[in-house]
């Protein structure tokens, strides 16, 4: 569910980075800190279970980062 909804999320992104650079990144920081409060609540359980709840949740956070730079990278190296 949380892989699905991060794909969306990072599709969106990516799509507003391009159309609309600067404004994207306010976006772009919620999310973030939004999957940054799922990985310390799914952290916070005990040993091997707390890695294991949390790196969707990491996973997704750096896969966000990545469609929002992309979409401005591929903004920036259009010919007009």
């Amino acid at each position: 569910m949380v892989v699905v909804g991060a794909i969306a999320v990072c599709v969106v992104l990516a799509v507003l980075a391009f159309v609309i650079p600067r404004l994207s990144r306010h976006p772009e920081r919620g999310t973030q800190r939004t999957l940054g409060a799922g990985a310390r609540a799914g952290g916070k359980a005990p040993g091997p279970l707390g890695r294991l709840f949390s790196k969707p949740f990491h996973s997704s956070s750096r896969a966000v980062g990545r469609s929002g730079s992309a979409g401005r990278r591929f903004r920036g190296r259009m010919p007009f």
